[in-house]
């Protein structure tokens, strides 16, 4: 079964930086793209960041944009984001993902993602 485990969130204040890491576990194919997304009370599920397996390929919200970067150790399975500047309304619980197939590009398409963490949750204070 397929796992993602996330680390790295926690309580900034507004102008902080943090690193939120990824480790999946049960994968049995490479190639996959890979992605964060985040979700505040009463909001909708949005896209953050994404990269393809080789990371050739990146995508970021507008929002985001040149504050966020995503990163991969594929050898490790792993994925992070760091997080820099970040501001109030970063806050949220974020999510890493994977899709279920292959993808030569960055995938922005929250249905597209098979597979989920259980979430971390980053406070922006002011």
């Amino acid at each position: 079964q397929v796992q993602l485990v996330e680390s790295g969130g926690g309580l900034v204040q507004a102008g902080g930086s943090l690193r939120l890491s990824c480790a999946a576990s049960g994968l049995t194919f490479t190639g996959y793209a890979k992605g964060w997304f985040r979700q505040a009370p009463g909001k909708e599920r949005e896209f953050v960041a994404g990269a393809s397996w080789g990371g050739g390929s990146t995508a970021y919200a507008d929002f985001v944009k040149g504050r966020f970067t995503i990163s991969s150790d594929n050898p490790k399975n792993t994925v992070y984001l760091h997080m820099n500047s970040l501001k109030p309304e970063d806050t949220a619980v974020y999510y890493c993902a994977v899709t279920r197939y292959s993808s030569s590009r960055a995938v922005r398409e929250r249905s597209d993602y098979a597979y989920w963490g259980q979430g971390t949750q980053v406070t922006v204070s002011s």
